[in-house]
């Protein structure tokens, strides 16, 4: 699934870390309230997770929507998984079922 650079980088980004955040600015400085959201779950849960701020290059931006066919952000993946985006993350942690997933 190498079409390009950019799908490169997001292939090693989940393979080599076991939670990755996609998401609009950094889990310092989060640039939109549905990241902010995710951000605040994973710290709650107390999880370690790289975050990559989307908007640094609207190429890469735009090529992350076609990796994941996934059209919004942030975009949360778990052990190379797509997971979701805000309202999935939210509903799977008040389910419990994310802190199940994380810990798997």
């Amino acid at each position: 699934m190498t079409e390009n650079k950019n799908f490169e980088f997001i292939e090693n980004e989940i393979k080599n870390n076991k939670v990755v955040l996609f998401m609009k600015g950094t889990k310092e400085a989060t640039m939109c309230g549905f990241s902010a959201k995710v951000v605040a779950i994973l710290n709650k849960l107390g999880v370690e997770f790289r975050d990559i701020n989307v908007f640094v290059n609207p190429e890469f931006r735009e090529d992350l929507k076609k990796f994941s066919d996934w059209p919004t952000f942030p975009q949360l993946y778990i052990k190379g998984e797509l997971v979701g985006g805000c309202d999935i993350a939210t509903e799977l942690y008040n389910n419990g079922e994310l802190e199940k997933m994380l810990k798997g």
